[in-house]
């Protein structure tokens, strides 16, 4: 076997695994917004461990949703999170702020979060922005599904301010927090 040949083999296997673990593992979300000031800032990059509450398998309809290794959200964890349908596209950021069996204190009075433990049935979290003024939370929405759940959030890779150039606008006092 040549010597270029086997070169684009290793650079296709590398790809292949970079890809693979992105995919699985962990992956790299942008805030765009203020719902979680000042802990996240508009322009930080987030580091988000997908495996946190175990490897989700969603086939889009072709393979029933399920969770291998699965371990339940925690309160206080920071997750990434998809709304299911096209209500709103995107994902986002939110605080765990109650797990199936608590109960939450709204305006409307109080009520208990749905969920099924030990079950294959998705338990329900209810999770909030800091900034009041975030419609995509459970305020607005309800019980989110752990289902629509991502991953935890693991620290702020970098930051970089958007409105200046690539090179001056990196924030180095948020890297790596």
């Amino acid at each position: 076997m040549s010597d270029w040949l086997k070169f684009v083999i290793a650079l296709a296997a590398a790809l292949v695994l970079m890809l693979a673990f992105r995919a699985l593992a962990f992956t790299v979300y942008t805030v765009d917004g203020k719902g979680l000031q000042p802990l996240y800032i508009d322009g930080d990059r987030l580091l988000v461990n997908r495996w946190s509450y175990g490897l989700r398998v969603d086939g889009n309809g072709m393979l029933p949703y399920s969770r291998m290794l699965r371990k339940p959200v925690s309160k206080g964890d920071i997750v990434v999170f998809d709304l299911p349908g096209d209500s709103i596209e995107g994902e986002f950021i939110a605080r765990c702020k109650a797990v199936p069996g608590d109960t939450v204190r709204t305006k409307g009075g109080m009520m208990v979060v749905p969920g099924l433990k030990d079950c294959a049935d998705a338990d329900y979290y209810w999770l909030e922005s800091i900034h009041p003024k975030n419609p995509v939370d459970s305020r607005n929405l309800g019980f989110i599904s752990e289902r629509n759940i991502i991953g935890r959030v693991v620290c702020i890779l970098y930051s970089h301010d958007d409105s200046k150039n690539i090179l001056e606008g990196y924030r180095k006092e948020r890297m790596l927090k």
